[in-house]
């Protein structure tokens, strides 16, 4: 199936409520390529706080991941998997401020929701399952406020562009600098409230035909190279 073609069939509502552009988000480096993680302390939550801060650059959001090889996961031992380490990123990341709202992209209902905790976890977390076109695929949305939990139910429906989510404070959000963890899945593998946002690398082929990209949906790449042309076309999230 051309994924790319039926999403853009369906017109995502911006994640973040507005639309993503070179004026309002940075993309982001995440891998050993970037040396200026190697004076961050990880295991401090604060200190990693004011590296991602410092990499917006002003920005509102920062934004990157999808099939992203980290060089972050060393600050838990949630990524440890046997006689492999989960370094690969599933979906992608939205960095901005807690309390930033996130909205639903598509008409769907509750899947499953939970709070996984634990540090270097996802904390809060919520599932959507859609139906379009005759197609179902699943949501996730991680790192969130835990109140957003409290109202929800399974089968709950969600309609497009209703007000779903916030991001939650490090206490809350498995102690990371705030931020939307979101993926795609095609298939949930039985999970239930939770699944894999990192992969061995291993692994990856597997989950790469069951995570689709999250850009699919955001367009931030193509849109930029539009942007190019009219530099004030925004990037529709």
């Amino acid at each position: 199936m051309d994924y790319k073609e039926f999403f853009k069939r369906q017109q995502a509502h911006p994640l973040m409520g507005e639309a993503l552009n070179k004026d309002n988000t940075e993309l982001l480096d995440l891998t050993a390529n970037n040396k200026g993680l190697e004076g961050v302390n990880l295991q401090d939550t604060s200190d990693f706080d004011k590296f991602i801060k410092r990499q917006l650059n002003g920005k509102k959001y920062g934004l990157g991941g999808y099939m992203e090889k980290r060089d972050i996961y060393r600050r838990s031992d949630v990524f440890a998997q046997n006689d492999a380490f989960r370094n690969i990123h599933l979906g992608v990341d939205i960095w901005a401020e807690a309390c930033t709202p996130v909205y639903a992209p598509f008409d769907g209902v509750v899947h499953s929701f939970r709070d996984n905790a634990g540090y270097g976890n996802y904390g809060p977390t919520i599932i959507l399952q859609h139906e379009l076109e005759g197609q179902t695929f699943f949501t996730l949305y991680g790192h969130l406020k835990l109140r957003d939990l409290n109202p929800l139910h399974r089968g709950l429906k969600i309609k497009k562009g209703q007000l779903l989510c916030h991001l939650g404070i490090q206490e809350e959000n498995g102690n990371w600098p705030p931020h939307l963890h979101f993926q795609i899945m095609t298939n949930m593998l039985d999970f239930d409230g939770d699944f894999p946002g990192v992969s061995a690398e291993v692994d990856t082929e597997h989950y790469r035909t069951i995570c689709l990209d999250p850009d699919m949906i955001l367009c931030f790449e193509v849109q930029q190279e539009v942007g190019k042309q009219k530099p004030t076309q925004g990037v529709v999230i």
